[in-house]
């Protein structure tokens, strides 16, 4: 729990808790700065989720510059263990990579990544790539009848979640990546996805190679999938 500060839990007299002074005038301007600086990395370290923009407003003044000041943050930490990643649509705190054995060894496994099959990784992609895409587009993408089960398991996971009414007959619904897709990935927003098209132009990724997988068998339904929970928004980002 974060420490109480004295003077900014102290009320008007009114019951009111006075407005954090955002712009401190008062202070010489590299003063200043370092004090936004201690601001904002407190509130990201603070938080448990990625910490948008607009939150990190909210504690620095009108004419700071946030990518300028996280910048100086990041430098701050070139010799840390860890780092402040863009993610997710705003900014955590991650331990690089490098410790991340070190990690697994004293937190006895707990802190390994998501355990994902080869399978269910070359789902994910068409899904990330292809999204909105229905159940059964997929199949037709694989060439072979993704389960029921199989949705359910990543949708489980929360890495993907339905998405609007596909307006093709039976008005399936379709599926989109989350932002625990996006967490789990490192990635801030799915502009960061790799080009898929320079994948393949570089032979990494072809439609041959993602039916290369080893895609479980389902069990056939009908393309209506008579699923009764509603539809959730995902992260369909605009310029894929």
């Amino acid at each position: 729990m974060a420490a109480r500060s004295t003077k900014t839990r102290r009320d008007n007299g009114d019951g009111q808790r006075p407005l954090l002074d955002r712009e401190l005038d008062h202070l010489p301007p590299e003063a200043r700065w370092r004090e936004w600086m201690q601001r904002v990395e407190a509130t990201i370290f603070a938080a448990s989720e990625p910490v948008t923009r607009s939150v990190l407003a909210r504690v620095v003044g009108a004419d700071c510059n946030l990518d300028l000041l996280i910048d100086d943050i990041r430098e701050e930490l070139r010799g840390r263990p860890y780092d402040l990643v863009a993610v997710a649509g705003g900014w955590k705190h991650l331990t690089r990579p490098t410790y991340a054995d070190a990690i697994r060894a004293a937190m006895g496994g707990s802190e390994k990544a998501m355990d994902l099959t080869q399978s269910e990784v070359l789902v994910l992609m068409c899904v990330a790539y292809f999204q909105p895409i229905t159940r059964a587009e997929l199949s037709s993408f694989f060439g072979k009848e993704i389960s029921r089960d199989f949705i359910g398991h990543l949708r489980g996971a929360k890495l993907i979640a339905s998405g609007p009414r596909s307006p093709t007959p039976g008005a399936p619904y379709t599926y989109v990546t989350t932002k625990e897709f996006l967490l789990e990935f490192g990635l801030d927003t799915l502009r960061d996805l790799p080009d898929f098209e320079a994948l393949e132009d570089a032979g990494l990724l072809s439609k041959e190679k993602l039916l290369a997988g080893d895609i479980p068998m389902g069990i056939a339904g009908g393309e209506d999938d008579g699923e009764d929970e509603q539809p959730s928004v995902g992260l369909v980002d605009d310029a894929m």
